[in-house]
């Protein structure tokens, strides 16, 4: 691929990720309410059916993550981003017709079955770039995930008023539109000399881990990268929750304040990481971050009053400059024919966070915020999250002090 092609690509890549995380932002507003809907209770016990939809989803991503990275490195990255797209399409499709609690499960099994868009993608970037600009183009991920926190939320906000379901069959047509712009625009970027044969030995789960702890300079920036995905669980499984229990807010307002941390996200990693990364270096940019992440978190775990929340997204917001980082890092030190396997051996690594994240930070709100809690501290999963971040920093250092990275 010529270099103006790559840049092109990496456009094209941007955009399909932008409608994508649009499309995902739209409905996290109106989940609470239609989960309490369904369910005929409250926010603290739908929080609860909250982390174990997140279970349902993440857990049959972690068992298909992995067969679906091995096709890519077969197969291309083109067509399994397509069929992830279509399939995101047919689950807004059931989850907006969901008549109980029950259908909810179903439409975040059928997503995870299909949900390979983000690894892909990363797939994609990393085939199209060069060690100078790993990092910076990784950063297009962050800023589109930035960018589609920033329409999603606060356009799901506004049509929640519109009835619990509305943003759903929104969130299908972006997906299937997102669909169509992939198939007539999005080209090839794995070139078939390049692509290897697929083994099922190597497209299991388990392998997947293995694929990851066979490379013993990694070893701890994979732990380390656990330990910071189950915490920042403590955000993206449990935020909508918090502050409509705490606080109580409504979807516009709660689509609002999401919408600010996708322009802050959209700011650190579009444009700040590029002065970071060469400025700072990865290692110190991935301490900075961890820092930063915890200390947000923390500050959220305390705060009083609702517009708290917004400033202290601030401090949270530039814990970003650490994850790019941190993945160029450990990209770094893969070859070139098996980036496909450590994209979706790295989904796996999220999903089986995402397993233990939501259930863990969800019950832990709900068993601070029912009625029989021996007292009420309903910021208990941040003070968690926050720890987290602290043990992650450590690791880290520990596992560059032995490897001399």
């Amino acid at each position: 691929m010529k270099k103006t092609d790559k840049k092109a690509a990496v456009g094209f890549i941007f955009i399909t990720l932008l409608l994508d995380i649009t499309g995902w932002g739209i409905i996290l507003p109106v989940v609470p309410k239609l989960i309490s809907e369904l369910i005929q209770s409250d926010i603290s016990e739908a929080a609860k059916y909250g982390g174990w939809l997140g279970f349902a989803y993440a857990f049959t991503q972690f068992v298909f993550s992995p067969i679906v990275g091995n096709f890519s490195d077969r197969y291309g990255r083109r067509p399994i981003l397509l069929l992830s797209l279509f399939g995101f399409a047919c689950d807004y499709v059931l989850l907006a017709l969901a008549p109980t609690i029950s259908w909810l499960f179903v439409g975040r099994i059928l997503a995870g079955f299909t949900g390979a868009s983000i690894s892909t993608a990363s797939a994609y970037i990393a085939d199209i770039s060069t060690d100078e600009n790993r990092t910076k183009n990784f950063g297009v991920i962050g800023a589109a995930f930035g960018l589609g926190f920033i329409i999603g939320p606060v356009l799901g906000g506004l049509l929640g008023h519109y009835g619990s379901r509305v943003p759903f069959y929104v969130a299908a047509v972006l997906c299937f539109l997102n669909f169509l712009y992939g198939y007539f625009i999005l080209p090839e970027s794995l070139a078939k000399s390049k692509r290897r044969s697929f083994y099922w030995k190597r497209a299991n789960p388990i392998g997947s881990f293995k694929f990851l702890f066979q490379h013993a300079k990694i070893a701890n920036l994979v732990v380390a990268l656990t330990l910071v995905y189950i915490g920042l669980h403590a955000v993206q499984s449990n935020w909508h929750f918090f502050v409509m229990y705490k606080f109580n807010w409504t979807e516009r307002t709660l689509g609002v304040s999401l919408g600010f941390l996708g322009l802050l996200i959209g700011l650190v990693q579009g444009g700040l990481i590029r002065w970071t990364s060469p400025t700072l270096g990865e290692k110190k940019s991935i301490y900075i971050g961890l820092l930063f992440y915890a200390f947000g978190l923390l500050l959220f775990a305390f705060a009083e009053q609702g517009w708290m929340m917004f400033v202290f997204l601030l401090p949270y917001s530039l814990g970003g400059i650490c994850g790019p980082s941190l993945q160029a890092l450990i990209s770094k030190s893969i070859p070139s024919d098996q980036q496909g396997e450590l994209q979706g051996a790295l989904t796996s690594l999220v999903s089986i966070t995402s397993i233990v994240g939501p259930p863990v930070m969800t019950n832990l709100f709900y068993y601070f915020t029912h009625e029989c809690t021996p007292f009420e501290f309903s910021g208990a999963p941040f003070f968690l999250a926050s720890i987290l971040m602290f043990v992650s920093a450590i690791v880290i250092y520990r596992g560059f002090k032995k490897d001399k990275i």
